[in-house]
């Protein structure tokens, strides 16, 4: 999901702010007029101010060029890139799907590091050639080749949400042959060096490395992106833990008999009065004659009918065959299942038998229900129920886009 401001495109990616954005923007300017003013005072607060903002400006193009260095080699394999947005941390690109090989997942998280790279030596050369190694310019483009050497080699740290974490999960990968694998591994990796940032950010600021003769950390800077790190790699342990329970998770594991089978010659009369005017009304309901399942009733249907030809019509007259409806069978992969009911927007689908009888329904709610059986979760019968009610998944749970994604794991 798409979140911030649209302020364009570029190469036909949708080119996001988020709010958090402009407070680093003013951190950004602040720290780096305040520090050229001080050690270059013949430049004037006016120049350092605007080489202070300029620094901050170019340190998000520089972002942005890292980031877009990911997306085009994400388009050239034929992947959509939703967004790029930038924030607090930096830049994210919004891909839509995971490289179908490792060596195709390494190319597109090598790529970002790489512009990175391409940056600090051509920043670099510029440096070189320029005249004046006190001017503006110069000092401007040799600091911003520092910040994207370092943004090169941070990035390349092996743990995720890092873009070295996802090159060490394309070398998992390639080694196991499992993607599960390279992204447990890295997630791993990820949350112990976050939480070594943590702590080495603490330690920093409560005196603790001073007194010990370590290198100073950054302070709470560094704890901050320990956290960041930690929450992400942790995101990318659940998510994937999720992946894992649905592959396992069939139709009938999570398909209900809450459904009734009903003659298929009674009146459309006689089906109203003693199904539908009653408190234990059915989810479903499904026509039968002779030992055959006809078909579904839609009860929305009786409302197309004419009161005067209910007598005379019977449920044979409004079925909908089995065979013009979307159903599964009992050993579908329940992510199947799931993307069947995003994708055509259905409210729950029929589940056949191999010898094509109806087995069961499934709707979000029993998903949620099997899916969190499977991981050992406790739902409440309340939450459920709403689900089932409601027709959405719960806030935050995009079982659609999840199922899509652990689809393609292997």
């Amino acid at each position: 999901m798409q979140s911030g401001w649209r302020i364009g495109s570029l190469f036909g990616i949708p080119l996001l702010i988020d709010p958090s954005w402009f407070f680093i923007l003013v951190i950004v300017t602040l720290s780096n007029a305040l520090r050229w003013q001080y050690r270059y005072p013949d430049w004037g607060t006016p120049v350092a101010w605007g080489t202070g903002f300029a620094m901050a400006m170019l340190l998000f193009a520089s972002v942005l060029l890292h980031e877009l260095g990911h997306s085009l080699v994400a388009k050239v394999q034929g992947i959509q890139v939703q967004s790029i947005t930038l924030f607090f941390f930096g830049g994210i690109a919004a891909i839509a799907q995971e490289p179908k090989t490792p060596g195709k997942a390494f190319q597109v998280a090598i790529a970002g590091p790489a512009v990175s790279f391409m940056l600090f030596v051509i920043l670099t050369l510029l440096t070189l050639v320029l005249p004046n190694n006190e001017m503006p310019l110069s000092i401007l483009f040799r600091d911003l080749a520092a910040i994207n050497l370092v943004l090169t080699l941070f990035n390349m740290i092996p743990g995720l949400p890092l873009d070295g974490g996802q090159v060490l999960k394309a070398i998992v990968w390639k080694l196991t042959g499992s993607q599960i694998k390279g992204i447990r591994t890295a997630a791993k990796v990820g949350r112990f060096l976050g939480l070594f940032a943590i702590a080495w950010g603490l330690a920093d600021v409560l005196g603790v490395t001073r007194n010990l003769g370590l290198p100073t950390a950054g302070g709470l800077w560094a704890a901050l992106i320990g956290w960041f790190v930690v929450q992400n790699a942790s995101a990318y342990d659940r998510i994937t833990e999720l992946q894992e329970a649905m592959l396992k998770v069939k139709a009938e594991d999570a398909m209900t008999r809450d459904f009734r089978v009903v003659d298929a010659s009674m009146s459309v009369r006689k089906f109203a009065d003693d199904y539908l005017i009653t408190e234990s009304r059915a989810a479903v309901y499904y026509a039968a004659s002779n030992g055959r399942y006809r078909g579904v009733i839609n009860t929305e249907d009786l409302q197309r009918i004419e009161r005067s030809e209910w007598e005379s019509k019977t449920l044979l007259d409004i079925v909908h065959p089995l065979n013009e409806v979307p159903t599964v069978q009992e050993s579908t992969p329940i992510v199947e299942v799931i993307q069947l009911l995003e994708n055509q927007s259905l409210p729950r689908i029929t589940v056949l038998s191999p010898a094509e009888a109806v087995s069961g329904i499934i709707d979000r709610g029993d998903i949620v229900k099997a899916i969190a059986l499977k991981m050992n979760l406790r739902i409440s019968d309340a939450a459920i129920k709403q689900i089932k009610e409601e027709g959405v998944y719960p806030p935050g749970l995009q079982l659609g886009a999840i199922a899509q994604a652990a689809s393609e794991l292997r």
